[in-house]
């Protein structure tokens, strides 16, 4: 436990030395240009400071959690490839919230985080897509067929009501509707990854129902693959 405790305040200590050294010749800069800079363009920011490093490193500290910020942040590339990736990404996103009014859609990093509310998506106790919800999520697979060079992760959550494996259970079957259905639509299942988690990941207080209302959810992140990826530093990605 001694040596976990060490490891993990030793990576904290190198990210926080690693964003100052790297990013101290742009820190006075962006925070006088924060409010006039969009996503894209914070990102390429962060990039050129080194933000491929840090990121690379909680990233790193995300994947062993599986969660879909440490898909995105893992994924990331920064510097000018990073906002050639992002600027793909403002296009996706645009769409999706369009395609997706009942969806909360998000660009983070390189990447687009969309979260559906589990209630939208399923009755309650069931993992079949209501046919309202159905029709936005054909429109979401058309705009990821579009854009084939990114990689897409599902994760079902849940409240903490009634048993913890019921929860897992349901999560994961859930993850594992939506996911299916984008498939249905065409969308690659080497694209698709799911998982559930039951209701280890509370965004909110369980303790009210509006707190279990935003725990029973569904995220959802698309991030550049590996291509997408060597094709930005290569210059090739139009």
């Amino acid at each position: 436990m001694n040596n976990q405790l060490k490891s993990v305040g030793t990576k904290s200590l190198a990210i926080v030395l690693m964003t100052c050294v790297l990013s101290g010749g742009i820190i006075s800069s962006c925070k006088s240009q924060k409010n006039s800079l969009n996503k894209t363009q914070k990102g390429a920011a962060v990039g050129a400071g080194g933000g491929a490093i840090v990121g690379g490193i909680i990233g790193n500290k995300y994947a062993k959690g599986n969660t879909v910020m440490g898909a995105i942040i893992g994924a990331t590339v920064g510097g000018a490839a990073g906002a050639v990736i992002g600027r793909r990404m403002d296009k996706q996103a645009e769409e999706m919230k369009r395609n997706m009014p009942n969806a909360q859609v998000e660009r983070v990093g390189e990447g687009i985080k969309i979260t559906l509310g589990s209630d939208i998506l399923f009755d309650v106790n069931s993992y079949t897509l209501k046919p309202e919800t159905q029709r936005q999520l054909i429109e979401f697979a058309q705009t990821l067929n579009k854009y084939e060079d990114t990689d897409i992760r599902i994760e079902g959550h849940a409240d903490a009501t009634g048993s913890d494996d019921y929860n897992l259970k349901l999560s994961r079957q859930r993850a594992n509707a939506v996911g299916s259905f984008l498939e249905q639509q065409g969308v690659k299942s080497a694209r698709v990854d799911e998982i559930g988690y039951g209701e280890a990941q509370p965004v909110a207080d369980n303790a009210t129902e509006a707190g279990r209302r935003q725990n029973r959810r569904v995220d959802v992140a698309v991030f550049a693959n590996k291509k997408m990826q060597r094709d930005a530093k290569n210059g090739n990605l139009n």
